[in-house]
């Protein structure tokens, strides 16, 4: 056994290596199940570092816990030639379970093949855990389901609470968010601390590194660094052949962010095939950059034919393609950032495929529609100002769905219940 090649992951930040992510809880659930656990995530979001946190815990109590990295290239090249070989640098299951901690999975040449091999023959003794650095590999590469064999867990970056705990706030902070949320009427002292750090969330984003960094300038360069680094690796690994068009793209989806996303403008204004804009945002979404929200309609063969709308899955990402960290208050985009922000929190808790929109072919609009139970659920108009928001443009929704009760959700408000960090 060569124990020089069982990596020790350095912990960039060790005065933060107790704070955990939401996550860890989840996956530690299952530490004594069979099913190997896979976390993906875009780039940088902490799946290395959530791989040495359970390295920790597991050590601490007294298992038997390897942690490999497939950027290793001897590693990479045994377990390709037959997934066995992995036991070359860790002990065969014997007696004692063994957990085999794997980082980038996606290099394997052929993931499931690995996954499925080691289960079947070892799932009684061997428990893995492993990352891969987006779905888009993960989904390219994995050549069996997996059936019964495994759990997929999404890591994004930090939520607000998250957020708030990275920041080193005082503990009580995280507690009045809590109130705030489950008493609709209730107004925390705390309020102005509290507002400080969501204009910083909504400006600035979740990403770890970003999230630790101090002053401002540090911030916007990390995530500048984050754009042309690893956007890089993506275009390089997903074999993207117009690398300037990709960033444009990007770019032109930051200021569409909450509108129509009409593939057929996008193709004249990039001067490219529908076919591949088309696959471009599939990449995008498959790393985890962008999302999609389909429209509602009962006629689901309806849904799925009609534009979606985009949103970024962190809000640091979308404003360092613009290059633009106003403050909410001053954006000119203000609107669409709260918007983004609500799909990202409600995404959070009810997870994408409960989300939709609802739009008319004369342009009535409703924000969030989320279904919460077959046929029912509520629905949310999305305002950076409660002021700008007339129930009498809602009618015709209303009326065509009852068992969606509408609201309006704002950055200002006239009403406690209505502030958006109540949802």
């Amino acid at each position: 056994m060569q124990d020089n090649f069982i990596i020790d992951l350095i912990d960039k930040a060790g005065y933060m290596a107790e704070i955990r992510r939401n996550l860890f809880e989840s996956i530690k659930n299952n530490f004594q199940k069979k099913e190997f656990d896979i976390i993906t995530g875009a780039r940088q979001t902490g799946k290395s570092f959530l791989l040495k946190q359970f390295y920790n815990e597991l050590t601490a109590t007294g298992n038997q816990v390897y942690l490999v990295t497939l950027e290793n290239p001897e590693i990479l090249e045994a377990i390709n030639q037959h997934p066995e070989r992995i036991f070359d640098y860790i002990p065969k299951p014997g007696e004692q379970r063994i957990y085999l901690l794997v980082d980038e999975i996606q290099y394997a040449s052929n993931p499931s093949n690995f996954l499925k091999l080691l289960f079947d023959l070892y799932a009684d003794k061997l428990k893995i855990i492993a990352t891969g650095s987006s779905a888009f590999y993960i989904d390219k590469n994995f050549n069996d389901s997996l059936a019964g064999r495994k759990r997929l867990h999404e890591l994004f970056t930090l939520d607000f609470e998250e957020f708030v705990i990275f920041k080193g706030a005082d503990q009580s902070i995280t507690g009045e968010i809590r109130l705030i949320r489950e008493n609709p009427q209730y107004i925390s002292l705390k309020r102005s601390e509290i507002n400080t750090l969501f204009d910083e969330y909504l400006v600035f984003g979740g990403y770890p590194a970003v999230t630790l960094s101090n002053p401002v300038d540090e911030k916007r360069e990390i995530l500048r660094e984050l754009l042309n680094t690893y956007i890089k690796r993506d275009i390089y690994e997903s074999e993207i052949q117009y690398e300037t068009k990709f960033y444009n793209l990007l770019t032109l989806l930051s200021h569409q962010t909450g509108n129509l996303l009409n593939v057929n403008e996008l193709s004249r204004t990039l001067q490219l095939s529908v076919s591949a804009i088309e696959n471009y945002l599939y990449i995008l979404q498959k790393c985890y950059h962008i999302s999609l929200l389909r429209p509602f309609y009962k006629n689901i063969r309806k849904e799925l034919t009609k534009m979606p709308k985009v949103y970024f899955n962190d809000l640091g990402f979308r404003n360092i393609l613009q290059n633009y960290f106003e403050t909410p208050q001053n954006r000119i985009d203000k609107g669409q950032v709260i918007e983004n922000y609500l799909f990202i929190r409600l995404r959070q808790l009810y997870g994408e495929d409960a989300l939709n929109f609802w739009r008319t072919v004369d342009g009535k609009e409703v924000d969030f529609l989320v279904t919460t139970q077959f046929n029912k659920g509520f629905a949310i108009e999305s305002k950076f100002n409660e002021t700008e928001f007339l129930v009498s443009k809602y009618g015709k929704f209303r009326a065509a769905y009852p068992d969606y009760p509408l609201r309006v959700v704002s950055y200002v408000s006239l009403k406690p219940e209505n502030n958006v960090l109540k949802i």
